[in-house]
């Protein structure tokens, strides 16, 4: 299982408010089994990413252990990201104007207190700014786009 997809998953499931969750993935090559658990009031953790034909060719301690520090791993560098979600619903305007650079870029680097966006809501222009230092890794809303309340607008590192 790629780490892109990884990712997504974990995402949906912190989303999600599930407590628990287990993933089966059978290719070709092999058998990936996830098991995500969410205790109250912490974040949701992995509890075993095990390649199942992994595990069935070596011993089970080494077997389980290095599948999960990978895992492990993953999981540590998308916790790094932040999400910046939408205050409200409106438009998403990633510029200040129709013929204006864009706020920020994938890559920009960011400080507390710089505008991100603008949503217009009820014909006003609220900017959106950020919370806290960081660089902007990806740009979830289309410029022009109807956002919702809470909807991911950027992931910022």
């Amino acid at each position: 299982m790629d780490k892109k997809k990884l990712r997504e998953i974990i995402g949906l499931f912190k989303e999600s408010g599930l407590s628990k969750m287990e993933i089966s993935e059978t290719n070709a090559e092999e058998t990936f089994s996830l098991k995500l658990e969410n205790s109250a009031g912490a974040p949701a953790a992995p509890v075993q990413f095990v390649p199942v034909s992994q595990a069935a060719a070596a011993p089970a301690a080494s077997a389980a252990e290095e599948p999960a520090e990978a895992a492990a791993e993953n999981i540590k560098d998308y916790n790094k990201y932040r999400d910046i979600k939408s205050p409200m619903v409106g438009i998403f305007y990633a510029a200040p104007g129709p013929d204006a650079e864009p706020f920020v870029k994938v890559g920009s680097k960011v400080k507390k207190g710089d505008t991100l966006c603008i949503i217009e809501a009820m014909k006003l222009m609220n900017d959106v700014v950020a919370e806290e230092d960081g660089e902007i890794v990806e740009i979830c809303a289309e410029n022009g786009a109807l956002v919702e309340f809470g909807q991911t607008l950027f992931k910022i590192f």
